[in-house]
């Protein structure tokens, strides 16, 4: 009678054993079968081969430039950058955001389920009007507000128009830049740098001093400085001290407001195929290697530095606050 009743419990237990199995295997498979992917992870992608490497086609444009007309035309995440609604209800305001970084991450920001205004120079409408198309499409709300905010009256009114049309503003990206490559101190004019420091240094000032009785507690504050902060090029003189400057900004304003809730951070991109680089930002002959003597043998695309404003203006990096991200290819500091 024992020996029966040990043949039977383990007869059950065995059943047992493959019930569990089937119950363990058979979501798997059932994804497998209906084509879910949620159980499998995605392709490994190899950064060293992911976007052009140069040399790059010789080029030049006007200022401000317009990344439409670049060859190659750069990658915003226009069709690559995939939301999951990190930023669902936020309101930001982004400079710079036709184009290059400032487009990445207002694209990235809509994604995300965030309503974005974005400000550029009236120059650079066409840029603008593209990234509005393509975010209404979105389903947010999508502003564009064109102006030089090298006029503090203007940085003024960005706020205002901003505030009024969004409904409100918790997302703060002083992004847009001026750069102007000269080889000697002696040819950068007193217009030219006035015109770097008053875009790079002068306006974040005004920006954020206009933005800052509308911020409540939980907003963010992301600055776009460069490794030229850190190490700067020979023909960058005016320009790396405005990037240094924007380090600065971070480091001071987060010991302000952290008090009040607010996080200021910065990222610190290295070579990035923007606009910037092909109105004067550099020499036209060392643009056609521009990046290339990064470990990654390329310039970096503007999508790859998205996902970083998104996690700098997400209220799950609350304890971020005061740091600077790199994004170099490998080179640079931080």
């Amino acid at each position: 009678m024992k020996k029966e009743n040990n043949i039977s419990r383990r007869s059950a237990l065995k059943g047992l054993g493959a019930s569990v199995a089937t119950l363990v295997v058979s979501p798997s498979f059932a994804g497998w079968k209906e084509g879910k992917q949620a159980n499998f992870a995605a392709p490994l992608e190899n950064p060293l081969d992911k976007y052009p490497k140069p040399p790059y086609p010789k080029q030049t444009q006007p200022h401000p430039g317009l990344a439409s007309k670049m060859d190659p035309v750069p990658d915003h995440g226009e069709q690559s950058y995939k939301g999951s609604g990190r930023l669902t209800g936020r309101k930001a305001l982004v400079t710079g955001g036709d184009s290059g970084i400032g487009r990445a991450a207002a694209i990235a920001f809509a994604r995300e389920g965030a309503d974005v205004a974005i400000n550029y120079l009236p120059a650079e409408e066409e840029d603008a009007r593209q990234v509005v198309e393509l975010l209404r499409g979105e389903g947010r709300k999508i502003v564009a507000i064109p102006g030089d905010i090298t006029d503090s009256n203007f940085c003024n009114q960005l706020v205002k128009d901003t505030v009024s049309q969004l409904g409100g503003l918790d997302i703060l990206v002083n992004n847009a830049g001026y750069q102007k490559s000269n080889l000697s101190i002696l040819d950068i004019s007193d217009e030219s740098f006035d015109a770097t420091m008053k875009t790079n240094v002068y306006a974040p000032f005004w920006i954020t001093k206009a933005a800052l009785p509308h911020l409540p507690p939980g907003s963010v504050i992301i600055a776009t400085s460069s490794v030229q902060a850190y190490d700067p090029s020979e023909n960058l003189f005016d320009y790396a001290q405005t990037k240094a400057a924007n380090v600065a900004y971070v480091k001071s304003l987060a010991k302000q407001l952290g008090p009040k809730g607010i996080r200021v951070n910065g990222v610190s991109p290295g070579p990035v195929w923007t606009p910037l680089q092909v109105c004067g930002g550099q020499e036209p002959d060392k643009l056609v290697n521009f990046g290339g003597d990064t470990p990654m043998a390329r310039a970096g695309q503007p999508v790859e530095l998205a996902s970083i404003y998104v996690q700098l203006a997400d209220s799950q990096a609350s304890f971020s606050t005061g740091q600077i991200y790199g994004a170099a290819g490998g080179g640079g500091h931080p």
